[in-house]
Parts: structure tokens; sequence; C-alpha cells
């Protein structure tokens, strides 16, 4: 059979006020793994949604073996052999279905033909098979909303692969996944690439790029930038190719004096993974939260903020015991939390970016019993511009923007707000290497204005670039207080790994 042969030439696509995708090219083939990267906004999302049948008002031409192919639809997009793996696992699994159901929906959808009944047998048996080759071990009989992240993730391969797929598009497929996990699902990846099939892989992580893939195709600003072998090309390059501009990755920082413990948590437990854990932050000080997925830093950091309910310990704010049941409640104590999942609890998506700059100082705009929203507008457009939030203007839905620009808002609000103890988890999650040098410098501005940082990440270097300290997190406790400077990537993963001393 001959290799399958994909090509995008001059994609166009405009939503009200934005140019998304500018005369873009994209090309693959089967049986090579092909990254397709760019910063937040740059397009990439929108063209592979373009090649899945998402959006059908896209100029431009798409060969699959040469041949012209008009995709308008998903089931057009489908029946040309190619198939998408979102990001969101739980959004594209029905989770009250079982692993069979779910992997065999396509077929059990598409190819009913009026037929009244399912031989369940031959779902069970064909879901099963496809699970054996990609040698996961999923019981086909289990409900999809028992299973791990990592686990949902191979349904929708398996799915994929239900159909004669000749083409796997993964949109940051590694995003919510440990590490153990990420090496699971690349050998998956190489097993597919071995029997032919093409991979379009879609990522942040730089580091994995040069791990698993083969080919690179850059975007920026929704055009075609470059492509090249992954083998020819270097982390730093790629960096300067979706900036458009020569970048360093540093961890920019206020030089400012550390000052007197301001913020201190005393034998924080609950009912489920926080045990006993006792951490301090001085003023001017970044406190780092390293460990692995699953160590328990974001149940500590929901627990400080109020969002997790404590069964023992003491929270102080200068010297002040403070009373935290609900996150209201931190946030009037001079708390502020950027959470590690922002779509879900960070912002109100629906809603435009004034309201949720806004949102958690809205007393201060409001006169008389009415919210002054001229005054609204105004700051709202000054944070805007500070932070360079990527907007048409502050009435833009939040669910529009980019990745990076989301988490900004999330910063923005509490920047308006003028909290005293901020809480990063995961700040950089999703985000591109441009966004996150402006989220260092935010933090370091934080500095300079005297404030404390709590910065929880699984990205060690992260934590080495950026705070003072670091308590080291495994199974729920602090297994190690580190200074930061003293330090080093392999002590770190050693005490997140459960080491002692």
């Amino acid at each position: 059979m001959d290799k399958f042969q994909l090509e995008m030439r001059d994609i166009s696509i405009e939503f009200p006020g934005v140019k998304a995708l500018k005369g873009a090219n994209f090309k693959t083939s089967g049986g090579i793994i092909h990254a397709l990267v760019g910063a937040n906004g740059a397009g990439k999302s929108t063209l592979m949604k373009v090649l899945s049948g998402v959006y059908t008002h896209w100029e431009g031409t798409i060969l699959i073996n040469g041949e012209e192919h008009n995709i308008r639809t998903v089931k057009d997009s489908k029946d040309s052999g190619i198939e998408i793996v979102y990001q969101e696992v739980d959004v594209a699994l029905i989770p009250y279905l079982s692993v069979a159901e779910n992997i065999m929906l396509d077929q059990m959808v598409m190819n009913h033909e009026g037929k009244q009944f399912v031989n369940w047998h031959e779902v069970r048996r064909k879901a099963g098979e496809i699970l054996k080759k990609l040698k996961v071990d999923i019981p086909v009989n289990v409900n999809v909303e028992n299973l791990s992240l990592a686990q949902k993730q191979m349904v929708l391969i398996a799915r994929a692969l239900s159909r004669d797929c000749k083409l796997l598009i993964m949109d940051e497929p590694t995003a919510p996944l440990s590490q153990a996990e990420t090496e699971e699902l690349f050998k998956v990846i190489r097993d597919l690439k071995a029997a032919g099939v093409g991979v379009v892989f879609i990522t942040h992580r730089l580091p994995e790029i040069f791990q698993i893939c083969d080919e690179i195709t850059i975007m920026r600003d929704g055009r075609f930038i470059t492509s090249m072998k992954v083998k020819d090309t270097s982390e730093k390059e790629v960096i300067e190719y979706m900036l458009g501009r020569s970048f360093e990755e540093i961890f920019p920082k206020c030089q400012t004096e550390i000052g007197e413990v301001c913020f201190e948590a005393k034998n924080l437990s609950d009912e489920k993974m926080i045990k006993d854990v006792s951490i301090y932050a001085r003023k001017g000080e970044i406190v780092g939260i390293a460990g692995l997925v699953g160590a328990g830093k974001t149940e500590l950091c929901k627990a400080l903020f109020g969002a997790i309910r404590l069964k023992t310990g003491e929270i102080y704010l200068n010297g002040k015991k403070l009373s935290i049941q609900q996150p209201y409640m931190a946030v009037s104590q001079g708390l502020a939390l950027v959470p590690e999942e922002r779509r879900k609890e960070g912002v109100l998506i629906d809603e435009p970016v004034h309201t949720n700059l806004t949102l958690p100082s809205i007393k201060s705009f409001v006169k008389r019993g009415f919210i002054d929203f001229i005054k609204e507008y105004q700051v709202s457009r000054k944070m805007i511009s500070d932070l360079n939030i990527v907007t048409p203007s502050e009435f833009q839905k939040v669910a529009f923007l980019s990745g990076g620009n989301q988490q900004k808002v999330v910063v923005g609000k509490w920047l308006i707000a003028d909290a005293e103890v901020y809480i990063f988890d995961e700040p950089t999650k999703g985000v591109d290497v441009g966004a996150k040098k402006d989220i260092f410098e935010l933090i370091g501005n934080l500095m300079c204005e005297g404030k404390t940082v709590i910065y929880a990440s699984s990205e060690i270097p992260e934590i080495l670039g950026i705070t003072d300290r670091v308590y080291v997190m495994y199974d729920g406790k602090i297994s190690k207080e580190l200074i930061t400077s003293e330090t080093t990537e392999d002590e770190i993963l050693y005490y997140s790994a459960g080491g002692k001393n």
C-alpha cells in the first residue's frame, strides 16, 4: 500500500475580529511523528481543526495522496483517514458508557444502517483487539468515568484506530500526564509510527519534541514559518522561530531584600492528601513547592486558599491567625490563588475579559449601589495593556483567548485586587515560552512590591530559576526543605521520588 501523504496549501480562516490563519501550509506523511508548534494564538490548533472538519468556512486546498479533498465536516475528515485526540479527554468521552462502547462509538453511530440490535459480544471483542494491539491493559466492561486520565487518553486513541486511521492528531497529549504515563504514551506513539500511521504532535513542551518527533513545523501569527527535521535544529532555534526574535530562557527576578516571616502554615492536614504540612514564607520571597504529579501540591495550594477543608492546622498572616473556611474568606484576608485548572477554576470562561479582571475587587467599582462601568473598563484596559493580553477589546469573551492570555487574565484580576500573598499552582501549564517569560516578569514585579509568592510546579527548571527556597513534596508530606541556590535538579528529583536523607 502507498504511503499516506497529506498537504495543506494556503489555508486561511477568519472569525469576527480575528484572521486566525493567513495562507498557512502544512505537509506530512504516514510513519512520521511530526511536531506542530507555535506560541499561543499562532494558529496550530485552528489549522488542525480545519483538517479534522470542525471548521467549515476555510479557504485553500487540502491534498491527500495527491488528490484534492474538500473536508467540511468531521465525517469528511474521518472518511479520509484523519482522527484527532483533544487535550480535554473528558469532553470527548461518554463517562457512563463502557470502555468498549466508547471505543466503538463511531461504528455504532455511523454504521448501524437501520439495525435495531447491537451485537455486544462483537463490540467488546473488537474493542479488546484494538487495546491489545496498543498493548494497553484496560478492561473493556468498566465505565470510562472510573478510569485515570492516562487511560481515558488511550481509549480515545483506540477509538481513532477503530476506523482506518492514517493520520492521528494529538493536541497537547502529555499536559495532564505524569512522567511515567508520558513514557507509556510515547511507546504507543512509536508503535503507531512503526505501523505506518502518521502522527501530528502539538505540544508546548519542547524537550518532548526532541525525544519523540521526526519532523517539525513552526507557525507564528497564523502563518507557516518553517519545517525541518528535528535532528537538524535545537530548542533555542525553535524558540527563536516561534517568537520571531532572539530569546533566552531566563527567569527575571527583582533583587529585593527578603524581610520577616509574613505567612505561615502549621501542621496542615485534610481528610485525604495533606499530611502534617508546615511551611513559611517571608516578604519579598518566592517559595517553591516542588514534587511529581500527585504529590499533593495542588491540594496544598487549595487548602491554603480555603478550597479544601482542613482537619487540623493553623494559618497566619503577619502574625495574625486567619480563619479560612471558604475561598472568599481567603480573598478578604489578602490571599490570591492562580489555580492549575484555569478554565475550570480560574476564570468565568463565558464572561468578557473586563468582568473577569475586576470581579475579585468589584466593591471598589461600586458607587451608591451601582457599578461604575466606565471606571471598570478603564482599569481593565490598563491591565490588558500592562500584561500584554492579546484580545480585540476588554469585551471579548475569555473563552476565545489563547491559553497564555487566559492565564494572564487569571493573574491580572489578583493584581487589581492587590493581595499580599500570591499562590501560583502550575502557572505555566499549557503556556508557550513567550507567555512564560511574561509570567516570570509579573512574578518578579510582585517581588519588587514586597509581595510574597508561593510557586508550586512540577517543572523543576522553573523552580530552580525563580524561587529562593523550595519545599519538596512526596505523598502529601514535605519530604525536604532546600535553599534553591544550594540545590540541584537531581537533588529535588531525589526527594520528589521519596528519597530520604
